[in-house]
């Protein structure tokens, strides 16, 4: 698969709770790849946690993070990538992703929420009724994840391993066959 891949970078969307890093650590290893989180990257960079920056900074200031190091990622290959749930929102960002195979994971309301619900991390939930939240930033967000080159749809049943296995599966038909000379 990787030759198939030819060290072009898998990007992970979709919303937060969707289990793009659990996911992408088992693509990058199944791959022979790196493993990246933006989130992680942003965290170590500014010493500071995802809700500290949106406190502190705002969510246009972390959005902007968010770009830059994905700017910078892009110049790399053999990378799959877990991204935050709300890098599709800036255009800029889908020149970037472009590099690379974009693969969304998408998950239903219930199922985000089941796994987030206790997670007080999150800054976008910090909301009387999250779960309402949720449901806003997936309607909104949707026509953008659709733009992905892949849609893998999962259900509660759904193991990291089988969502890994499944995109693997995935991956050649949305890639042009290679001419040979």
């Amino acid at each position: 698969m990787s030759s198939l891949l030819q060290g072009v970078n898998l990007y992970l969307i979709g919303m937060m709770g969707a289990g793009k890093t659990t996911v992408g650590q088992l693509l990058a290893e199944h791959l022979g790849y790196r493993f990246l989180d933006t989130d992680d990257v942003i965290t170590k960079s500014s010493a500071r946690s995802i809700n500290q920056l949106f406190v502190e900074e705002g969510e246009a200031a972390f959005r902007q993070l968010e770009s830059d190091v994905l700017a910078q990622v892009c110049a790399y290959t053999h990378l799959t990538v877990a991204t935050g749930g709300g890098i599709v929102l800036r255009q800029k960002n889908w020149g970037y992703l472009r590099h690379g195979l974009v693969v969304w994971l998408d998950v239903p309301v219930d199922l985000l929420y089941t796994r987030i619900a206790a997670d007080t991390t999150r800054p976008l939930l910090q909301y009387p009724d999250p779960k309402g939240k949720l449901r806003s930033l997936l309607e909104e967000r949707t026509p953008l994840y659709s733009q992905a080159d892949l849609k893998i749809t999962l259900t509660e049943e759904a193991t990291p391993p089988e969502i890994a296995n499944r995109v693997i599966e995935a991956i050649p038909s949305v890639l042009k066959p290679q001419v040979s000379p």
